[in-house]
């Protein structure tokens, strides 16, 4: 295969596999890997890992985790830090030396791995990753403190096992004296140049920003070469430091109260590409022979992983801590490995073999096996457990309404009247105040400020209705939200300024679903609402949705249906209700007139 026609088929293998898992719902990473091994060496006369030579392919490696490190730093809030700082700091150290010590140990007495080739595999495996991580969490949704705590782990854990790897691997000539002199001055030049180096690079980046000296065409590129150039200075500086100067230049920028949430965006684009990308090419240098090194004494030392190593460390992490039993169970099933613990192992194992030493080639193809067996049962597992802790709610069928007013809360005491979670939020004190009155959960905010969505209780919620009178305001709100609900479930009124037949018939451009209809806008609704109520109707076989509509006719607006086990559809432009005897449906019925109303 020529290098063009392999590039074209990584990308496309990549992205096939990607959705692939989004529609049968398994973690990407396992079918990812699946297409590395299938696609790669002693497979194919030619595989994916002939497009490049080793050295030219670990640099893309490494830039390309840096690229990763820095879009989560881009995700971490000093906030969340500031709240769980003990517990993350904690995680990342004590709970660090204890993954690294009990992982060597069982390296060495059940995988019989060589003890320096042990110590190096355990400093590997100290990594988590938020390419792995990130995505889980994003599925669970874990309520309360669980989710910062492990995104704060998954992103900063990575630089502090990558520096601890390279460590170990420099201290394997030198005696025990010197070893250790060695790693504590490799530890200080890692902090204070990386460190530095990122927060010089993060001060940089917002100063440009901040000050308006980049045009916003330019943002995004410039932010990459500054990124790749900080990684590559920083690691010329002190070996993989470049990992921590990027975390840290993607937190200062996050926290520095300039706006990265167009920069956030791309990056979580170019970080699906790259994921994608990086695990196929990695997997793709398994030959035959690395897989067909498979040990039953593998899956006892993934068990030990699983069932001793990371419990053990989570407790030690979480003494003391006011985290509930629940809480810490579930940090204590959930430390997926992911693209740095692969990258790591493949850099080392490969310069291990070419000196000779025993055991270096079993270091790629057992960290593989722990990178899928903990995706696959942290994957499987990890939300059910949540769910049995009550820490998750699968499907989330409630629904926050971005609006306090009177019909919006009208809404709201219909939907939660059936059992359905509803939270609503307004800058309107008043608003806000009387929705309280009527026992509908409500926040006085605006959704659009920096992380205030962040900061809302979205457990149970699953959906989003933009329901303010400002129809710039509710695209806006659609569009934030897009990112934590999906588009699908993203629902805006309809613009009130545009002519009826003129109406786009789905969507507006850029935000969400329309409500309701094409002609739903906030006036129409508030004029509908004004000689009318909210009625919510069983179906029955003797009285299915014709006879519904056929009996109210215009007079009745469809707004949503509610199933036997409390599904809730909304009505929208492009996709009208269609609900089946048992279900309930809760429509805006106009009142008919009586006899005294003036004609």
């Amino acid at each position: 295969m020529t290098e063009m026609v392999a590039i074209a088929m990584l990308l496309s293998l990549g992205m096939a596999a990607q959705y692939l898992a989004w529609r049968i719902r398994v973690p990407a990473i396992i079918l990812l890997l699946l297409v590395g091994f299938a696609f790669g060496k002693d497979r194919l006369d030619v595989g994916i890992q002939d497009l490049m030579p080793d050295d030219l392919l670990f640099s893309i490696v490494s830039i390309s985790v840096g690229l990763i490190l820095f879009e989560g730093g881009l995700s971490l809030r000093m906030a969340d830090l500031r709240q769980h700082g003990r517990t993350v700091m904690r995680l990342i150290s004590l709970g660090a030396l204890v993954t690294w010590a009990l992982s060597t140990v069982a390296a060495y007495y059940i995988v019989g791995l060589p003890f320096k080739v042990s110590l190096l595999l355990g400093a590997i495996l100290i990594v988590s990753g938020p390419t792995v991580v990130l995505p889980m969490l994003r599925h669970i949704s874990p309520r309360g403190r669980t989710g910062p705590i492990l995104t704060w782990e998954g992103i900063a854990i990575d630089p502090v096992g990558a520096v601890l790897a390279v460590l170990v691997y420099e201290g394997f000539s030198l005696a025990g004296g010197a070893a250790t002199g060695h790693a504590l001055i490799g530890l200080l030049k890692t902090v204070v140049i990386g460190g530095g180096l990122g927060a010089l690079g993060g001060i940089a980046l917002v100063q440009l920003i901040k000050r308006y000296w980049l045009p916003d065409h330019l943002q995004i590129p410039i932010t990459v070469s500054m990124v790749v150039g900080i990684f590559v200075l920083s690691n010329a500086g002190q070996h993989e430091s470049g990992l921590l100067a990027v975390t840290v230049m993607g937190v200062w920028a996050a926290n520095s109260g300039i706006s990265v949430r167009h920069i956030l965006e791309f990056k979580e684009h170019l970080r699906v590409l790259l994921i994608s990308s990086l695990f196929i090419l990695l997997a793709s240098r398994l030959g035959n022979a690395d897989i067909g090194s498979f040990d039953g004494r593998w899956l006892l030392f993934l068990a030990a992983l699983l069932f001793v190593v990371r419990p053990l460390a989570v407790w030690v992490s979480t003494r003391g801590s006011s985290l509930s039993r629940e809480e810490k169970l579930f940090l204590a099933w959930m430390c997926p490995r992911g693209i740095v613990a692969a990258a790591v192992a493949s850099v080392f194992g490969l310069a291990l073999q070419e000196k000779g030493v025993e055991g270096a080639n079993v270091l790629v193809p057992l960290t593989f096996a722990v990178i899928v067996g903990t995706v696959v049962v942290y994957g499987l597992t990890a939300g059910p457990l949540a769910r049995k802790l009550g820490l998750a709610i699968p499907n989330p069928q409630g629904l926050l309404l971005v609006g306090a007013h009177g019909w919006a809360r009208e809404i709201a005491a219909a939907v939660q009247k059936e059992g359905i979670q509803v939270r609503l939020v307004d800058v309107n004190r008043r608003n806000v105040r009387a929705a309280r009155m009527a026992d509908l959960p409500a926040n006085r905010a605006n959704v659009l400020d920096g992380h205030v969505a962040d900061d809302i209780d979205l457990f149970g919620i699953g959906r989003v209705l933009a329901l303010t009178p400002n129809d710039e305001v509710n695209t806006l709100i659609a569009m934030r939200f897009a990112h934590h609900f999906g588009r699908s479930r993203t629902y805006q009124l309809a613009r009130d300024t545009v002519p009826s037949k003129e109406k786009p018939a789905d969507s507006t451009e850029d935000g969400g679903r329309l409500l309701f209809g094409p002609n739903a806008d906030y006036f129409d609704l508030s004029a509908r609402f004004s000689r009318g109520r909210i009625r919510v109707t069983p179906l029955s076989p003797s009285f299915d949705f014709e006879a519904f509509l056929a009996q109210h006719g215009e007079r009745a607006l469809p707004l949503f249906a509610i199933d036997s086990e409390k599904r809730l559809s909304v009505a929208t432009a492009d996709k009208p209700l269609a609900p089946q005897p048992g279900d309930k449906v809760v429509a805006l019925v106009d009142t008919p007139p009586t006899a005294t109303d003036p004609v």
